[in-house]
């Protein structure tokens, strides 16, 4: 997927970039490729594949949900940026924060949002599950994680910091039946259930994409999430 391509593939679904936005992914897509000879950001360094597989597939969350309000953001092992950053690029009104437990992405993050000129953002060096247990806890109005871990271990780490009635949201790829499967327990312990799940074939190379959504329908127990490593050695049954 060339630039042209992904701005008419946008377009197609009602996000219509600007030529100030195109710049940002750009540039975004230079840095990445700097960044990532000095540090192991990301596998994918083929300028189509880096437009399909993340820049593309991250803005997929906003066919589905709804990002023209202010929304507070938050997304979790975000590693390079993806889905957070470029759905701030296409919605720069959203607020977002970010949390990955390594701080040499975070340097990377903090000095890619100067580049772009990005406001409304914050970069925590935090594991998860500590930042869950933070001030920040159930302040948000969507949660969000891409590739971080199996659902029921994932919704540990992020159904603690969604606020009552928002949402959290999982963006998954072939595996996701299973999983939806496995974390039922899970999702109703920490109180969340689910509103939708949609399906859909990434263009080009047509893999299976799901987004999960889930509504938050009470608080999470205190005890959740529990401490650093403990939901991926025993996930919640």
């Amino acid at each position: 997927m060339n630039e042209q391509q992904f701005k008419e593939a946008l377009s197609e679904k009602g996000i219509h970039l600007t030529d100030t936005q195109l710049e940002q992914f750009r540039v975004y897509f230079e840095e990445l490729v700097e960044w990532n000879e000095k540090m192991n950001l990301t596998a994918i360094t083929d300028q189509p594949d880096v437009y399909l597989k993340h820049f593309y597939d991250s803005i997929t969350a906003a066919f589905y949900l709804d990002f023209s309000n202010p929304l507070k953001v938050c997304d979790v092992g975000a590693g390079a940026g993806f889905p957070s950053i470029p759905l701030k690029i296409c919605f720069p009104q959203i607020n977002v924060t970010i949390v990955d437990s390594l701080n040499k992405r975070i340097q990377f993050l903090t000095h890619l949002s100067e580049k772009l000129n990005l406001s409304g953002v914050e970069f925590v060096h935090a594991r998860a599950e500590d930042f869950g247990q933070s001030a920040q806890r159930e302040s948000f109005d969507l949660v969000t994680a891409r590739a971080v871990a199996r659902l029921s271990v994932l919704a540990e780490l992020c159904v603690p910091l969604v606020k009552k009635g928002g949402v959290f949201a999982a963006m998954k790829a072939a595996s996701a039946p299973d999983e939806l499967k496995d974390a039922e327990s899970a999702l109703q312990k920490l109180g969340v259930k689910l509103e939708e799940v949609h399906s859909f074939k990434l263009p080009v190379e047509e893999s299976d994409r799901y987004i999960q959504v889930f509504k938050k329908f009470k608080d999470t127990p205190k005890k959740y999430p529990r401490k650093a490593g403990m939901p991926n050695k025993s996930p919640i049954s």
